[in-house]
């Protein structure tokens, strides 16, 4: 999708942000006639943005496949709650599938964070590519024996701070208030310790608490920046990239195992088709949605050398905390052991 669809919608969007990458809800519902079924979508995206298109196109490769009578309706803007909600709707059978990120995904299964959920551990696109790879296998087994099929994997750029004020160092974040996941109660304890002020809140409000000075920090990646309006009041972004946001489409088992092979394998292809899509293009479009901020009026703070060595040395004060917290001990382990193992091969 082009950043100028993203600036038209930008314009009426509800109020609202996903620091996190998506959340889609599925729902095959049967009726009175075999072939009469509907495929409900729920989601935190923009309406027309990339992601609700490629949501589009996997609920029409579902309906072509189902055959006649086949219906399906996409419901955007974070009509159908946020992805703690989106989760436990799945598990109630509300619901019987989500695009998540790792907010909602480790509502599964708690060792997806270890992919989201390490700041600054990941230096590049090709670092988190080698170590999901590495990992994927046995998580998809993970969440199967939860009653979940993963069907595709995406994700949407990096985390950058958003501020009402300039910042540079860690320290200067001290004196400001964050925006913080309301169902990571892990994560603002870690916070606190280290001198922080998380406040909890669903997206929805997002806006309205920026903007009333309940919050004055956004983490978000650029592009739902741009399309929330956010940096109008969060004029000043530091330029490091904390964190990428990653994310799963999953259906239920049970969804699953209703499809015919058939519908199975049109549904498994476009679901593939939207994972490639959505990481590549989310990737192409954060610096281009920082320069279209830049151009109005967004001020990006660039960290030197001992500032960015700052950062560094808090990101390794937060890792033990997080091992065994936010991240099982076993998957923090293994994910830095192929980062080692990834870093080594690129050094010869």
């Amino acid at each position: 999708m082009g950043l100028k669809m993203v600036l038209t919608f930008a314009k009426w969007w509800p109020k609202g942000l996903s620091a996190a990458l998506v959340v889609l809800g599925m729902s095959v519902v049967p009726t009175a006639q075999a072939n009469n079924q509907q495929l409900r979508i729920g989601s935190l995206v923009p309406k027309n943005s990339l992601y609700h298109r490629q949501l589009l196109d996997v609920a029409e490769s579902w309906r072509t496949a189902q055959g006649a009578g086949a219906k399906y309706l996409v419901y955007p803007d974070g009509s159908q709650g946020g992805e703690a909600e989106m989760a436990r709707r799945m598990r109630i059978g509300q619901l019987q599938g989500a695009l998540l990120s790792v907010v909602g995904l480790r509502e599964i299964e708690p060792s997806i964070a270890a992919l989201q959920s390490m700041p600054l551990l990941f230096r590049s696109w090709e670092e988190l590519d080698f170590v999901r790879e590495k990992m994927r296998s046995a998580m998809e087994k993970k969440f199967l024996d939860k009653g979940f099929v993963v069907l595709a994997w995406g994700d949407a750029g990096w985390v950058r701070f958003f501020s009402k004020e300039a910042a540079l160092r860690p320290d200067d974040y001290k004196r400001m208030k964050f925006f913080a996941w309301g169902s990571e109660p892990d994560q603002q304890n870690i916070m606190k310790s280290l001198g922080y002020t998380p406040v909890p809140l669903e997206t929805t409000d997002i806006l309205p608490a920026i903007q009333t000075g309940m919050i004055n920090v956004v983490p978000s990646t650029p592009y739902f920046a741009l399309a929330t309006q956010v940096y109008n009041t969060a004029p000043h972004m530091l330029d490091i990239n904390w964190a990428p946001i990653v994310g799963a489409l999953v259906v239920t088992r049970k969804a699953w195992d209703g499809m015919s092979l058939d519908v199975q394998t049109a549904v498994r292809a476009a679901s593939d088709k939207a994972g490639a899509q959505i990481r590549t293009k989310a990737r192409q479009e954060v610096e281009e949605a920082v320069d279209a901020m830049k151009k109005r009026g967004l001020m990006v703070n660039k960290p030197n050398a001992a500032q960015m060595k700052e950062w560094n040395d808090l990101a390794e004060k937060l890792y033990p905390r997080i091992r065994g917290t936010m991240v099982p001990i076993e998957t923090f382990d293994e994910v830095m052991a192929h980062l080692k193992t990834y870093r080594a091969g690129q050094a010869k």
